[in-house]
């Protein structure tokens, strides 16, 4: 028997530390599901929806965690996953939007209001303020669920939305983000 917990960790961003933190969770005998690792500044966070034995205990996860010296004065958390550790259609990624150029206040939310226009379900979005050796550039990765019927609509009034704000917009889709085996 298993049970589905909820992993996270936020910290100092240290080399190693995925490394240390899977690894960890291997030797208890915990499965990784659906994973997220992000510097985030000069931090880091780690989540992770897990599949551990019934006899690991959270408290026992926390402990070995927190015992690596690369989560050191880290923030765990390891509590339990009571929705279900399977994504639906809503939760896989269709398309994989980039949006690049300098910052605009706003920008985060106008793209967000343009997927949720259609109906289209952000899975996981990433923004990284890049230095170029002038102002910088603000690049902002959105991973969308597009339903099917809405996928030129929503992609073009993407596009429009990230050109009226004077940025380019490219898009991948999702048979070139994982191509057939």
């Amino acid at each position: 028997m298993t049970q589905h917990l909820l992993v996270t960790l936020f910290c100092p961003d240290r080399t190693g530390l995925v490394a240390a933190v899977a690894g960890r969770l291997f030797e208890l005998g915990v499965n990784l599901g659906d994973t997220s690792f992000a510097v985030l500044g000069t931090a880091a966070e780690f989540s992770a929806v897990c599949e551990a034995p019934e006899d690991v205990t959270a408290d026992e996860i926390h402990a070995a965690l927190a015992a690596l010296p690369e989560a050191a004065d880290a923030r765990i958390e390891v509590r339990p996953f009571g929705l279900d550790p399977v994504a639906d259609a809503g939760g896989r990624v269709t398309h994989r939007v980039f949006v690049r150029g300098g910052d605009r206040p706003g920008l985060v939310a106008r793209m967000a209001e343009v997927f949720g226009q259609y109906e289209a379900n952000i899975v996981r979005m990433s923004a990284e303020h890049v230095p170029d050796g002038g102002d910088g550039q603000y690049v902002v990765r959105f991973d969308v669920a597009i339903p099917p019927a809405a996928v030129d609509r929503c992609l073009n009034t993407a596009a429009n939305t990230a050109g009226e704000l004077h940025l380019e917009c490219h898009v991948d889709a999702a048979d070139r983000l994982h191509p057939a085996q």
